[in-house]
């Protein structure tokens, strides 16, 4: 298995710099904003973007975590059903600005599935789209980041490995080739 290093932690920490100034150019004081961290893997990411948010802005930026389990097209087509995780919205976002934030963005299911369960708590002014990775050319449905920190041609054959501090590793983004030469 080859594996191939994508971010380390320094270029990483300038990514969610970035992010965060293209969300307060767009947002300014986050207002009219919420962010939303898809569960399970976007949580952590979401986490660190509010966390640098909140030193740039003078109020706290409001975060909440959305799972999309029951509502994924492959729920019921799974010999082993899938393990929910927490939804917790504390606030409101009808006609509010949101920010979907998730680690990786590949087909585009699991934003559509996010999107069907944003709705059970209001409807949004506006959604956009975080995400740590872009894999490009592997939609399965149309579906594009508003912001992206770093897109990256993939074949079917790779898959694109996040590791986060939250998440109990260091700060490394990888890409790795599942095939065995």
């Amino acid at each position: 298995m080859q594996q191939r290093l994508l971010l380390d932690s320094k270029l990483l920490e300038i990514t969610i710099q970035r992010l965060c100034q293209q969300l307060i150019e767009n947002h300014a004081n986050f207002s009219e904003a919420v962010i939303l961290g898809m569960q399970p893997r976007g949580i952590f990411l979401a986490q660190r973007i509010k966390k640098a948010l909140d030193k740039l802005l003078p109020d706290e930026t409001k975060l909440g975590f959305l799972d999309t389990t029951f509502h994924r097209d492959d729920f019921r087509r799974r010999d082993v059903p899938l393990t929910p995780s927490e939804t917790k919205v504390p606030f409101l976002i009808e006609d509010k600005n949101v920010i979907l934030i998730d680690d990786v963005l590949y087909t585009g299911r699991s934003v559509r599935a996010a999107l069907d369960a944003m709705i059970t708590f209001g409807r949004p002014s506006k959604v956009e789209l975080l995400v740590l990775v872009d894999r490009l050319y592997s939609r399965h449905i149309p579906i594009e980041a508003n912001y992206v920190g770093k897109r990256v041609n993939t074949l079917e054959s790779q898959r694109v490995q996040v590791e986060l501090k939250e998440q109990g590793g260091k700060d490394n983004i990888w890409l790795i080739n599942t095939n065995a030469e």
